[in-house]
């Protein structure tokens, strides 16, 4: 309740109890997420808090549009996937590191959520939504 879930916890069900997704495409989300959960884990240690400070100032500045904002999330996060280990997909690094950014943008400042959560569902529809769809795809079979 504190904090954003990135970690693949079935976190988010409906108030009357029916479940959002049909139950196979829960299991290949919830495998999914715990991959990512583990990369995300890893990746933490990389991100230094002035660039969570940079961002956060940013998603404050109310002068700029999401698109501005998505702008900048995306030069970050290709900075932040040059220092990650070549053996790792760099799309699969970017979705991590979105979603990692997001969290500790969130928990530095919780009130932005609304704002980082557009601005980061709009990066990865722009960036990484083929991928998305290719991982779960992969995963199904």
């Amino acid at each position: 309740d504190d904090e954003l879930q990135t970690d693949g916890n079935q976190s988010g069900r409906f108030r009357n109890g029916e479940l959002g997704l049909a139950p196979t495409n829960e299991e290949v989300i919830r495998i999914i997420a715990a991959q990512l959960a583990e990369i995300g884990d890893q990746l933490d240690r990389e991100i230094q808090g002035r660039v969570v400070n940079d961002l956060v100032q940013h998603f404050l500045n109310e002068n700029l549009s999401i698109e501005e904002i998505t702008l900048h999330m995306s030069r970050v996060v290709r900075e932040l996937t040059q220092a990650i280990p070549s053996d790792m997909e760099q799309e699969r690094a970017m979705l991590v590191l979105a979603m990692l950014l997001t969290k500790k943008i969130v928990n530095t400042v919780p009130s932005l959520l609304y704002r980082v959560f557009n601005t980061t569902v709009n990066y990865m529809n722009q960036q990484l939504h083929n991928y998305v769809v290719e991982m779960v795809s992969a995963v199904k079979q």
